[in-house]
């Protein structure tokens, strides 16, 4: 279930740039919340500069470039992942767009259980399933 946004202004990063912060986000992603990655989906959102305002000036006019991202987590988690999390995404964004660390903000956002689809079903169904499964399982010896 976890999803993460990177909204940028377009031109900001390079093809290569933006493609090293998705998958080290996906790997950070899955290593902070213990979820397998195949789980894991992350975006670059791109806004033309002109819409984009930043301390009250347009960055298409010279203002600042300040990323900002979103990071989607059912709720329950604790708040020690939560704040890695907080952490790991900032620290990609600067080592990997270049950005200014004091002008990347973020933000977490959980998200019930019965509230997010899986496949259509809501994930405090596929919880519940994967649960009695596992415990449905024999012993290794």
């Amino acid at each position: 279930m976890p999803v993460a946004h990177f909204h940028i202004p377009i031109g900001s990063a390079s093809t290569e740039q933006r493609a090293a912060l998705l998958t080290a986000a996906s790997a950070a992603y899955s290593r902070v919340l213990d979820s397998p990655i195949e789980r894991v989906r992350t975006f670059v959102v791109q806004y033309d500069p002109a819409d984009i305002a930043v301390g009250g000036q347009l960055v298409a006019d010279g203002g600042a470039i300040a990323p900002y991202f979103t990071a989607i987590v059912l709720a329950g988690r604790p708040a020690r992942q939560r704040s890695e999390l907080l952490a790991a995404f900032t620290d990609l964004v600067v080592d990997h767009l270049d950005a200014e660390r004091s002008r990347v903000r973020g933000q977490i956002i959980e998200v019930a259980p019965e509230n997010w689809g899986i496949a259509g079903v809501p994930a405090s169904d596929v919880r519940a399933t994967e649960i009695s499964m596992r415990a449905a399982r024999p012993a290794a010896p």
